[in-house]
């Protein structure tokens, strides 16, 4: 029984990325599935697809990025937690890694980026900083 999936996603990308890893399965859910989006548009991955697995299990097929090619890293840092929730207004969302980096956010409007939720004036749960 998996007590944090979000820190679970993150966690496997990262340890895949470290393992030089192009494909990673992680299982299904909607909001696994936000947070890929937007690291996909952001380009800390290639690609993800929805796959029937086993029992008729959903899993997400991750492509990551060729860590030889890229000769680059990226960290994944989960800062709101089942045990701690850290929320944020809008006037408080600052930039990540002095521009480098995203903020994930989970808002009324849905799974947004830092730089979306402020343009939108909109608060929210900080999920996790990917830089």
């Amino acid at each position: 029984m998996i007590i944090d999936p979000i820190g679970d996603l993150l966690t496997r990308i990262r340890n895949a990325y470290i393992s030089r890893i192009e494909t990673i399965y992680v299982p299904n859910s909607k909001i696994k599935a936000d947070i890929l989006k937007i690291l996909k548009k952001n380009k800390y991955i290639v690609d993800f697809s929805v796959e029937s697995g086993e029992n008729n299990k959903k899993t997400l097929a991750i492509t990551l990025n060729n860590v030889r090619v890229t000769k680059y890293v990226p960290n994944f840092c989960r800062i709101s937690k089942p045990g701690q929730r850290i929320y944020i207004q809008s006037r408080d969302i600052k930039k990540s890694r002095n521009g480098q980096g995203i903020y994930i956010i989970s808002t009324p409007k849905g799974i947004i980026t830092g730089y979306e939720a402020r343009s939108l004036n909109v608060g929210g749960e900080l999920l996790c900083e990917v830089y």
